[in-house]
């Protein structure tokens, strides 16, 4: 038995030696850096001009508040959107966000993501030229080798000495790939690019549900060699057939190892003289522009105020926000007093249409307990002190009314004498349901009630309770709004 014990021991001991070990030797997730000036996204994506900031564009793209239309479904039409910033990050990651859709059942050519040298320009290749130096991801719509393996996502590396293979589709220059079909989905296909310690993966989302997170697993290829630094771009092409190339969103990640620190982003460090001036003299460069485009705003419409001479009113103050709010506050109070009144009245009258038919016939009263239809005394002091819960419910609401409606006077608030009215009117009303169950009570009668048309004890009960029921839930449905109403204060 003691052998059995070291042996488990041992054995709980090596377990966790090696999962302390894999997880040391586990690859950390890098940290991310946005880079605005690599991206770009709706909406307001271009400014009044129609250029993208830090992007250019050109061909046959279109851009809009919310996307950029890199081709659109004509046939022999290209286009491309390149970065103006050249990356000098060694590790990055790309989201990118796009539609390819179409009225054809096949479509053509394809997009393509570009990480290059160079920034490219219009060429046969998906839109941009030809014998590149970097990284290109195609979405091949068109099946031109005949082989059925389209829609398709490919990724290709090339020296700057290939030539890409329309005629195979690139099939044996492809360093890795999926095939997926991402035209006319549902929802926006999104793909994400990531190089890291040469290590390129990429992942790939279908479009057919609105959750970001479901990627799956494109391709990886280790050994990678990219261009240390370049530019992004996203070229497309139609043919024969076209199909609308959108694209919503390019996002880019510098990554760096977890522990890397950039310089100057820890606490209590200063930025370097050099870069402190080029950070001062592009702030200064991008505010003259502001203040150029203001000043040819105010030439091409002088009707309109200068900087600085808006309307007071155009703004609205704290205090008056607040006051909005307790006016609304007071509003719904207001409509649901009405709508209980409403409700009152209903029960009011259907109540007297039973007290006057009671009156009119005549009800036995009996101290044991009524049999044959007739009312007893207990039965009518039971339904009295129904009453009374309902009328003690209705005046503790009246008091807290009255809380709410001192706090808003004390805030500047007015117009609440209405609703106070209101209470009243309910209360009277209850009032005199109560003194005629009281008068029903107490006043002699021998006569015998019709069995045909009499009022039982059965539907006298069933209406109290109705009405009972209907106040309960009228002091639930109050605390409800109080509680909510306590944010205005």
């Amino acid at each position: 038995m003691t052998a059995l014990a070291l042996r488990s021991r041992t054995v709980v001991v090596l377990t966790i030696l090696i999962f302390a070990v894999c997880g040391a030797n586990a690859p950390s997730e890098p940290r991310r850096r946005f880079e605005y000036k690599l991206s770009f996204k709706g909406p307001l994506l271009v400014q009044r001009d129609g250029s993208i900031p830090f992007w250019t564009h050109g061909g046959h793209s279109i851009a809009s508040d919310d996307s950029i239309r890199i081709t659109p479904s004509l046939k022999s039409k290209k286009g491309y959107v390149w970065s103006n910033e050249r990356n000098t990050h060694p590790f990055w990651e790309v989201d990118m966000v796009f539609r390819v859709s179409g009225r054809g059942r096949v479509g053509a050519d394809g997009l393509a993501l570009w990480y290059t040298a160079q920034k490219g320009v219009e060429g046969p290749v998906f839109g941009s030229n030809d014998k590149w130096e970097g990284l290109a991801v195609f979405f091949d719509s068109f099946d031109n080798d005949n082989q059925h393996n389209n829609p398709y996502v490919m990724v290709m590396v090339n020296d700057g000495t290939q030539s890409y293979s329309h005629e195979t589709d690139g099939s044996h220059q492809q360093l890795g790939g999926c095939l997926r079909d991402f035209r006319n989905k549902p929802f926006p296909v999104r793909v994400r690019v990531q190089y890291y310690k040469k290590t390129l993966t990429v992942w790939y989302h279908s479009g057919m549900s609105d959750n970001v997170d479901h990627y799956e697993l494109c391709m990886r290829a280790e050994s990678v060699t990219l261009p240390a630094e370049g530019y992004f771009g996203v070229s497309a092409a139609t043919g024969g057939l076209a199909d609308d190339h959108d694209v919503h969103s390019f996002l880019t990640h510098s990554l760096r190892e977890p522990d890397t620190v950039i310089q100057g982003t820890g606490p209590g460090t200063v930025l370097p003289e050099e870069d402190l001036k080029k950070y001062e003299a592009e702030f200064d460069e991008y505010g003259h522009k502001l203040d150029k485009a203001r000043e040819e705003y105010q030439k091409e419409h002088p009707e309109a105020k200068h900087h600085g001479e808006q309307d007071e009113n155009v703004y609205e103050s704290q205090d008056i926000r607040e006051l909005n709010l307790i006016y609304a506050g007071q509003n719904a109070i207001h409509e649901t007093m009405n709508e209980l009144n409403k409700k009152m009245n209903n029960l009011i009258s259907r109540n007297d249409r039973i007290v006057t038919q009671i009156e009119a016939r005549g009800v036995p009263v009996q101290g044991g307990g009524g049999t044959g239809g007739a009312v007893g005394i207990h039965e009518i002091e039971e339904v009295l002190s129904y009453q009374k819960q309902l009328t003690q419910s209705l005046t503790d609401m009246r008091a807290v009314l009255d809380h709410v409606s001192s706090r808003i006077v004390q805030s500047g608030a007015t117009g609440q004498g209405g609703d106070n009215k209101l209470n009243d009117a309910i209360l009277g009303h209850v009032t005199s349901i109560q003194n005629d169950l009281r008068t029903l009570a107490n006043k002699p009668g021998s006569a015998n009630c019709p069995q045909s048309s009499c009022v039982t004890t059965f539907y006298l009960f069933l209406f109290m309770s109705a009405q009972v029921a209907a106040g309960v839930v009228y002091v639930m449905y109050k605390n409800h709004k109080e509680a909510a109403a306590k944010k205005f204060y």
